[in-house]
């Protein structure tokens, strides 16, 4: 008897897994991006504030570059249903209400929000420099030590392709970047360009440019959504797989647990 009832709870745990799977599977292989469960993103427009960044061969401000971005990424975002949290959405340094008016405590408080906000992946916008002005090109960097880092990095390397196909630089790894080293979930710093480049310079100044870039990061967000769906779809049939396997055997060695599995088979 004792056999008997363990027998029913198993199957009834495996009928009830490969109903979950069911749904699982329908979910990941949904078109629609915001179907992905805990698609939340967080734009991080970097610098701000006392803390201006690099600036331009023109004069250009990084930090009012990567705020105009950030905020043109986040209106598309929101048009794709895709959840959206912004470090800040003003020219500030996120320190300077707590009296820690410094670069650290502003990073610190980046990092502190990130890992509350546990998004699914964060984009990081800032501008590049370089003491020889023929140097340009966006690039994006990732955590040496993640691997989903480096996946949406490398997703995002090639969404920015658009901006200029000529463009041959890579996602590069890093471990020392204090952004990357101490947020809990995926996050990628986007360099858009080089503000010492007196072409990307001039470029980054144009509202419509920075809207292309906008553009090509939120191409390059849904690319690597789409590509966690597809992973998931791939994880949870091969889960169906084994279970149905398991039943099969359970079906065969246990004939009077057969009305049981019918009504879990996929």
């Amino acid at each position: 008897m004792r056999q008997k009832i363990e027998l029913v709870i198993t199957v009834l745990l495996l009928a009830g897994l490969i109903f979950a799977s069911r749904k699982v599977s329908r979910y990941a292989a949904s078109d629609n991006v915001k179907d992905v469960a805990g698609n939340k993103v967080v734009v991080d427009a970097g610098h701000g504030g006392s803390d201006p960044g690099k600036i331009g061969i023109n004069g250009l401000e990084e930090k009012e570059v990567n705020l105009a971005i950030a905020q043109y990424v986040e209106e598309l975002l929101k048009k794709e249903k895709i959840e959206v949290v912004m470090t800040r959405e003003k020219d500030e340094m996120l320190s300077e209400d707590s009296g820690e008016k410094t670069k650290i405590g502003d990073m610190k408080m980046r990092v502190e929000q990130i890992n509350k906000e546990k998004p699914l992946l964060t984009v990081s916008i800032h501008q590049n420099s370089y003491p020889q002005e023929e140097i340009k090109g966006a690039q994006v960097f990732y955590y040496t030590h993640s691997g989903e880092g480096k996946k949406a990095a490398e997703i995002m390397q090639e969404s920015l392709l658009v901006l200029d196909d000529t463009n041959h630089r890579k996602a590069k790894a890093n471990d020392t970047y204090y952004l990357l080293k101490r947020t809990e979930s995926p996050t990628i710093i986007v360099e858009c360009g080089f503000l010492t480049n007196t072409e990307e310079a001039g470029l980054l100044k144009q509202e419509e440019y920075t809207k292309k870039v906008a553009e090509a990061i939120v191409a390059g967000i849904k690319a690597y959504i789409g590509k966690i769906k597809k992973a998931c779809y791939t994880e949870v049939k091969k889960r169906e797989k084994r279970m149905k396997t398991i039943i099969k055997k359970v079906n065969k060695e246990h004939p009077e647990a057969d009305i049981i599995c019918q009504a879990g088979e996929i």
